[in-house]
């Protein structure tokens, strides 16, 4: 708001403005969080800007005549560039400029012709001329005063060719420590109306430079990057108009990258230790040269990086390890710390050079629910320069140098990309090959911008209209009817996901985005009784509430839970869906939201099913939570809702999504499989019995700690089928749930293999071989103790004649452990089972509970296995192991010598 004042003020009477005529302007690059436009033609080239810099502002014109061709504009821009505080009231103006005298001296603002000196309240000055006087001129504005700067740079770049325009064009050494170049591109002229806000165009989202001249300095000698080695990176993500990258991998994403900020430059490498590295040294080299500019001046090493001394020092200059001092030429430091980031890029700002390393990946793995792109440290440094360490991993492989004269058609750059996108949204240009490959990137890298929610700074308002005007043409209408499946659909589906999070006027894209919303009836001021008593993670708490898509509500928060991470998550559908080929709903549909006020305003563009989440280690007892506005679920709880209840009023409630809450498990589907539900209390009988015969054979107390969760959902991210908080199902296994005469006659196998992998524990697990066979011990024990069923009647892999061939293969086979894995490896398990009982596992898995000094190596788990099974059926199962190819040790045959052998196994064919 404070900037839309800003251009308000210096826009003020303006309807507007004639560019036409012989002078022609160069297009004006904005970078950082301060530049903002006044005027843009409609390609979305920037005529005229303003800006902020220390206490000061500047006002930026594209050519030297709009100074007397726009008086009017002239005047409100003085006005607004004079002094908040003190007594300087002088306009001092540049000898050449007289005419712009005449226009100013019409009103009470005192004027003065000639060079710059101390003492004025505003300069006005071309931007040929201000060589002699750019550093006073800049410390002039830091200090608080105005700056009006004008010209055009496209004449100086066409009689200076093989200069840097960007670096070397006069009127860049002052303007661009706010943010504001002139380019060599002229602008395009006509007469342009003044909007009545900041004005922008999609089109000015491009970036600033091609950035050949400075990757040919910087990889001059340089034809791979060796990162192999023990440092592993994070990706880098380049977002600034005048930020490139440097060294990616295959997919197109950086791990090395550069950028203008100000009058100085930056390297970023997303490790620390790649500036120790011999086998990057010539990369760094010419990294040191390029940032130092020829100044041959000081490089400044923080002293956590003194190893990296060795290499910098090739580079033939001074290098000092020290902390950061303003008169470096360029200082070398980590990105963990953001003590001193605003003195840091100040210095690179007005001409320092920057080499900072680092990782983000580590920060995001100990800050969980953290916003990388803004609590990262080194990102306050880094996002006002156009990059930003992402969360993420690369791996560490030798990588090719990029060809610099193929970047321009198969490099990928955040902006350019989007550019192009936008041309074929608006216009229906063609995406070549490459570029449609770059759109799932483009899609990530939207939405880790939108992230940083900098609402304040134009250039990250820009992308947000920007991306608003992309969603406002059309998202397409994603169903299990309508599956989505091309990559630009798939783009637009994730922009539009993640833009109306960050809106700052959501209902108004809700349309466009989702077309046919039907209304729902509401209830107010709803009263839900908290009670949790968590242990080491977190659990969801169902309020029996539902929230349309786009509708908001407010919650009100019991003083027990304020600021102690608690959450309110909106959905049950919390499976990321983003790597399918085709989608049958958003990749991501539910949202969560701290509780940290004492009302807190919540919403999510797909709606979704109410949930209190209660950290871990919380204990609360009847707390109460009052929701302002929501849509009742179809909610059944044991003990608490009455079959007749449900039946005649509870099932038909209007919510599209309904839960199923039992002893020890929850289960929810979409509302449609429980209307004609009549006997829950049945469906609870099942449940309660099949859920404490897994804590039975699992040696747990029949009550769980954390009830276990199922989500019937159009599509998950894995499988028919997949573990964990919650299990995930396809809908069509929703309706298994709910059919007890079903279950006693055709099993749960699927369902009760998933609850099975919630039970695998590490210290008896052996990866990979185990993964998908010891839950299957779960599926066996509930079919044959709670169902009656034999196993082999609900999963056909293990008839019998299909365990005899199996068994019979491996034996053929060598008894290679590589291939004992699944229905292989269960038989091993069911050879136990059928002769020593399912008590036996129940014991095994008891002592297991309490044991220490597990080993980490499957050869050592295996070991400690066999001679605990041994302990526990006192008889010497190593023979049996060993003819299953199990890589038993002499001192784990000397544990149980004493006991007699099992010497009649069933694999004694195989020995």
């Amino acid at each position: 708001m404070a900037r839309e004042q800003d251009y308000i003020t210096i826009m003020y009477g303006l309807q507007e403005l004639d560019f036409q005529g012989t002078a022609v302007p160069s297009d004006l690059i904005l970078i950082g969080e301060h530049a903002f436009p006044l005027a843009m033609s409609p390609r979305g080239q920037v005529l005229m800007a303003a800006s902020h810099y220390g206490k000061g502002r500047v006002v930026v014109l594209g050519h030297e005549e709009y100074l007397t061709r726009f008086p009017d504009l002239i005047k409100n821009a003085v006005k607004w560039l004079m002094p908040r505080t003190g007594d300087a009231s002088i306009v001092g103006i540049q000898k050449s400029l007289c005419s712009v005298v005449e226009n100013l001296n019409h009103g009470p603002i005192k004027t003065e012709l000639g060079d710059f000196r101390s003492g004025l309240a505003v300069y006005i000055t071309d931007a040929y001329s201000v060589d002699n006087w750019a550093k006073d001129l800049i410390a002039f504005i830091k200090a608080g005063g105005g700056l009006i700067i004008a010209g055009q740079a496209w004449n100086w770049a066409a009689t200076h060719p093989k200069e840097n325009t960007i670096k070397n064009f006069p009127g860049n050494k002052v303007c661009s420590v706010a943010g504001i170049y002139f380019t060599k591109n002229s602008g395009n002229v006509g007469i342009y109306p003044v909007p009545r806000q900041i004005p922008y165009d999609w089109r000015a989202v491009s970036t600033g430079k091609d950035f050949k001249d400075d990757l040919h300095f910087l990889l001059e000698g340089v034809s791979e990057f060796d990162i192999r080695g023990r440092d592993v990176p994070s990706e880098v993500m380049v977002h600034g108009p005048l930020a490139f990258p440097i060294a990616v991998t295959p997919d197109g994403k950086a791990f090395i990258a550069g950028a203008y900020y100000g009058k100085g430059q930056v390297i970023l490498l997303s490790h620390e230790w790649f500036m120790n590295r011999d086998s990057l040294s010539t990369f760094l080299i010419n990294a040191i040269k390029w940032l130092d500019q020829d100044r041959k001046g000081v490089i400044g090493i923080e002293p956590r990086l003194k190893p990296a001394r060795t290499v910098l020092s090739k580079s033939g200059l001074d290098c000092q390890v020290t902390g950061f001092r303003e008169d470096l030429s360029i200082y070398i430091c980590t990105s963990y710390s953001d003590a001193q980031s605003a003195k840091i890029q100040e210095f690179v700002a007005e001409g320092g050079g920057l080499m900072i390393g680092g990782h983000a990946w580590l920060w995001a793995q100990t800050h969980h629910g953290g916003n990388v792109m803004t609590d990262y440290p080194g990102n306050h440094i880094l996002n006002k320069m156009g990059l930003c360490l992402l969360g993420n991993m690369l791996s560490r492989e030798l990588y090719k140098a990029p060809e610099i004269e193929q970047i321009g058609k198969e490099g990928y750059h955040f902006r350019k990309m989007l550019h192009r996108f936008a041309e074929h949204v608006h216009l229906g240009h063609e995406l070549t090959d490459h570029e449609q490959s770059c759109l799932k990137q483009l899609g990530k890298d939207c939405a880790r911008y939108l992230h940083m929610r900098c609402h304040d700074s134009p250039a990250y308002t820009s992308i947000v209209a920007l991306l608003s005007d992309i969603v406002k043409l059309g998202v397409p209408q994603v169903s299990s009817n309508s599956p989505v499946k091309s990559a630009k659909d798939r783009l637009m589906l994730s922009i539009a996901t993640e833009l109306y999070k960050v809106s700052p006027d959501p209902d108004a894209l809700l349309p466009y985005i989702i077309k046919d919303r039907s209304t729902l009836p509401t209830v107010s001021n709803a009263r839900v009784r908290i009670s949790a008593k968590t242990e080491g993670r977190d659990e969801w708490i169902s309020t029996g509430l539902y929230l349309s898509p786009g509708m908001k509500t407010y919650i009100t928060v019991p003083p027990e839970i304020i600021g102690k991470n608690w959450q309110v998550q909106l959905g049950c559908q919390t499976d990321n869906i983003g790597k399918a080929e085709v989608l049958k709903r958003a990749p991501v549909v539910h949202q969560r939201f701290p509780l940290n006020a004492e009302k807190v305003q919540v919403y999510n563009l797909w709606g979704g099913l109410i949930y209190i989440i209660a950290p871990p280690q919380s204990k609360v007892d009847g707390v109460e939570i009052f929701v302002q506005d929501a849509v009742q679920a179809p909610y059944f709880k044991s003990g608490e809702t009455s079959v007749a209840d449900w039946v005649n009023r509870i099932r038909q409630a209007p919510a599209p999504w309904a839960e199923l809450e039992f002893e020890n498990i929850i289960m929810t589907l979409k509302s449609d499989f429980i209307r004609n539900l009549d006997q829950p209390d049945e469906v609870a009988k099942l449940w309660d019995t099949i859920m404490r015969s897994i804590a039975d054979l699992a040696a747990k107390p029949g009550k769980f700690p954390r009830k276990e969760r199922f989500v019937a959902d159009v599509q998950i991210s894995v499988g028919f089928m997949h573990a964990g908080y919650p299990i995930m199902m396809q809908n069509t296994s929703a309706p298994e749930l709910l059919n007890v005469q079903r279950a006693y006659k055709r099993g749960l196998w699927g369902q009760i293999h998933e609850l099975g992998h919630n039970q695998q524990r590490g210290v008896w697990e052996f990866p990979p071989h185990t993964a998908e066979c010891t839950c299957n011990l779960w599926s066996l024990y509930v079919h044959e103790e709670v169902l009656g069923l034999n196993g082999y009647k609900v999963q056909p892999y293990i008839a019998l004649e299909k365990r005899q061939a199996r068994t019979k293969s491996y034996c053929d086979g060598g008894k290679q452990l590589k291939t004992w894995n699944k229905w292989t490896a269960l038989e091993t398990y069911m050879q136990l089972q059928e002769k020593f009982g399912w008590d036996a596992f129940k014991k095994v898995f008891a002592l297991y509970h309490d044991m220490s000094g597990v080993p980490k190596e499957n050869e050592g788990k295996m070991n400690l296995y066999a001679e605990t099974f041994s302990k526990v059926v006192n008889l010497n199962l190593c023979p049996f192991f060993k003819a299953w190819g199990w890589p038993i040790q002499p001192d784990t045959q000397e544990k149980i010598s004493h006991l007699p052998e099992w010497s009649d196994h069933p694999m004694v064919q195989c020995t």
